[in-house]
């Protein structure tokens, strides 16, 4: 991304409802998954940490059973944004694991069950965890007076069973690419949901995006999307040999971590260049929580002041595109953050893509961040 790149995001943020599912420790979540060790037996949930940097998950098959729940959080939205239906003119819909995967159905049934006014264009976005990003990358280039954009991803009811554990073909696997390391989508992947209404202002927000598919900074373009999921569409159909195999979230660790280092010290110097000095203009910086590790890395890379960019991955897993905006809710929640201060959000995902924006608060009513319950 270039200073040229930064477009006007003319919106503040009127409006939050979140949702995670029951936190369990990683303890209990590796006991009911089994995930097989290299060196026989199972892993153990100190293994299981240790590899992958956390220490609970939101892992809740049945809270995010169908969008119910979902819809209840953009009616949070609407509630703490002092709106009715009738007030919000765009939809955005963001999701890596619909519910019902043709004809964008998640997107329809949202605005049927929120009582959005028909002539309001569903738009559903299938992306994983920069979908904020690029949610604020469309609104910028839209005339929208009050945006609704909804987010959420249930790995449990992908990569999980109703027994609280894992689906077995992430368990043993010898279709896919990256078979022997699918238990680790399992374990970091979280449930999580959230909503937020962005309201035209005349405050000088900006965003930023790129799929870095032309270049990757000083480097040539970024081409692995960085999650294989190769099944269940037109190339590999349900029903033809290996298909179930191929539909699975397989992470390409290596380049993750190549893509997320690299890709958030490019949103750190655009943002930077776009807002100089912004790290102290901004009240918080909200990164996406791919894992502990990586956080700690860049915060260490960026060197971002104590406290300036909070992280919940260790205590969720990655609750995927809903990461940052929990992490805004639960600051808005306890005060820590409050309306009139600016508030930057930089993530990278799948695709490849990122982006970040920074924009006002100016919520109308604070509810209460929601967490289900088996």
């Amino acid at each position: 991304m270039t200073v040229d790149s930064a477009r006007p995001l003319p919106y503040a943020i009127t409006g939050l409802g979140t949702l995670i599912g029951r936190v369990i420790s990683i303890d209990e979540w590796a006991e009911a998954a089994r995930i097989p060790a290299r060196s026989g037996g199972v892993m153990t949930g100190e293994l299981v940490e240790r590899i992958l940097g956390i220490e609970g998950k939101s892992w809740d098959p049945w809270t995010f059973a169908d969008l119910g729940r979902i819809a209840q959080i953009g009616r949070d939205a609407l509630l703490s944004a002092d709106l009715e239906p009738r007030d919000i003119d765009a939809l955005i819909v963001v999701t890596c694991s619909p519910y019902e995967v043709m004809l964008d159905q998640d997107a329809f049934r949202l605005a049927r069950e929120l009582q959005l006014p028909d002539e309001v264009v569903p738009i559903q976005i299938g992306a994983g965890c920069a979908g904020l990003a690029r949610a604020a990358a469309l609104a910028a280039r839209m005339s929208s007076r009050n945006a609704l954009v909804i987010t959420y991803n249930a790995p449990s009811r992908i990569t999980g069973d109703l027994r609280g554990g894992v689906n077995p073909i992430y368990l043993q696997n010898d279709k896919h690419p990256l078979g022997k390391s699918l238990w680790a989508s399992a374990g970091i992947f979280s449930d999580g949901a959230a909503a937020l209404v962005l309201s035209r202002t005349n405050d000088d927000g900006f965003v930023l995006y790129s799929r870095d598919s032309q270049s990757f900074g000083e480097e040539p373009g970024f081409t692995d999307p960085l999650i294989h999921h190769f099944g269940g569409g037109s190339s590999h159909p349900y029903g033809t040999p290996d298909a179930a195999e191929l539909a699975c979230y397989g992470m390409n660790g290596p380049q993750v971590k190549r893509y997320y280092t690299h890709g958030m010290m490019l949103n750190h110097a655009a943002l930077d260049a776009a807002l100089p000095g912004y790290v102290d203009k901004v009240r918080r910086i909200y990164t996406h929580q791919a894992s502990p590790a990586l956080v700690q890395t860049f915060a260490k890379l960026a060197d971002l002041p104590p406290g300036k960019a909070p992280t919940n991955a260790r205590a969720f897993g990655n609750l995927v595109s809903a990461s940052t905006a929990k992490m805004l809710h639960d600051d808005l929640f306890a005060g820590a953050i409050a309306n009139d201060d600016l508030v930057c959000v930089s993530v990278v995902g799948s695709g490849p893509e990122r982006g970040a924006f920074v924009m006002p608060l100016r919520v109308g009513k604070v509810v209460e961040p929601a967490t289900g319950s088996a």
